[in-house]
């Protein structure tokens, strides 16, 4: 890449993509909005740890406030809920033949294309494991999927470009000409993810369950509608088979979704997933809304029913507010919208 690489966010996504982008040699800045977290980058680096690879790398780090210049290639890899504050503070920052880089969970793209302009905007897939710990230190836990695509469907030199230097971080990464297939079934999958961080269980316990697959089956297929009807051809990842979470899919097909996904979570040192820290761990507000509204919006425009994500939206919110208990009965109370 020409210039350094921006990396707006350097917590569990953001770090990881730098450091390895380091590692291969590219020049990063960093900007996050923790001091602490700033301060430890500039002071004796960034730590990455766990059983992928283990390094510390040196790059210079900021507060939003204190970056100067602009730059070609901008990462944008804060928590959903924080895209809508962030966009003012980094547009400023993207060169006019820049563009910005949604590594994020759920349709983050939108909004970014309204900030900063659709031919500005890149749409990116992310499915690897990796957390926050501490100031300075990062864990990368599981590898998964990692795919870029532009949003219009066309192959271009600069998503050539990209595809090569994700290939930095992963050589398995993938250049799509779908990229809003690959978003929309990681809301499928989020879904998913967000019903497993009602309990204190793993992913793969929960997804393992059978006692649990109805009501995961029906509100993964709950938002596989909601996809179809957006006219959106969803795309397999890790083990998420989109085909098992279409209406009246054959029974055999999702079993063996939910059998790769559990596979594919037990390998991953990755035990629970980042929505379950930020309720468990951090006591913080999650991406739930973010993530899980546009479902929603998008169902009611739409004419289809989503109660299921609705419910899930609301109990989460109980649980961030210290209502609710993590507990394996939450599931049991969302399954009361299957009837």
């Amino acid at each position: 890449m020409s210039g350094p690489i921006l990396i707006w966010g350097a917590g569990a996504i953001g770090g990881c993509l730098g450091a390895a982008f380091l590692r291969a040699g590219h020049e990063v800045v960093f900007v996050d909005n923790v001091p602490e977290h700033v301060q430890a980058i500039n002071r004796v680096g960034l730590k990455i740890v766990g059983p992928i690879w283990e390094d510390t790398l040196r790059a210079p780090a900021f507060l939003p406030g204190d970056l100067a210049g602009q730059f070609a290639c901008t990462f944008l890899c804060v928590k959903a809920l924080h895209t809508e504050a962030a966009l003012p503070e980094l547009a400023p920052h993207v060169a006019t033949d820049g563009y910005v880089v949604s590594a994020q969970n759920g349709l983050n793209e939108i909004a970014i294309a309204r900030v900063v302009g659709t031919g500005r905007t890149i749409g990116c897939f992310v499915n690897f494991g990796a957390d926050y710990l501490e100031p300075g230190v990062v864990t990368y836990s599981g590898r998964g999927a990692v795919v870029v695509g532009e949003l219009d469907g066309t192959e271009t030199d600069r998503i050539r470009a990209l595809h090569r230097l994700m290939k930095d971080f992963d050589a398995d990464a993938v250049l799509t000409l779908n990229i809003w297939g690959y978003l929309w079934g990681k809301l499928i999958y989020g879904a998913l993810l967000f019903a497993t961080a009602l309990t204190n269980d793993s992913i793969a316990d929960v997804l393992d369950d059978k006692g649990a697959r109805p009501l995961l089956t029906r509100l993964g297929q709950e938002v596989g509608r909601v996809a179809a009807a957006e006219g959106v051809r969803t795309e397999a990842f890790n083990g998420f088979d989109p085909a098992a979470f279409m209406p009246d899919a054959p029974q055999g097909v999702i079993d063996r979704s939910f059998e790769e996904m559990v596979a594919h979570n037990r390998k991953s040192a990755k035990t629970h997933s980042g929505i379950w820290r930020d309720l468990a761990v951090r006591k913080r507000k999650t991406e739930a809304e973010a993530q899980l509204g546009p479902i929603v919006e998008t169902g009611a425009r739409r004419g289809i029913a989503t109660p299921l994500t609705a419910r899930l939206i609301e109990l989460v919110a109980e649980i961030e507010a210290g209502k609710r208990p993590l507990a394996a009965e939450n599931l049991s109370e969302l399954a009361k919208g299957m009837t």
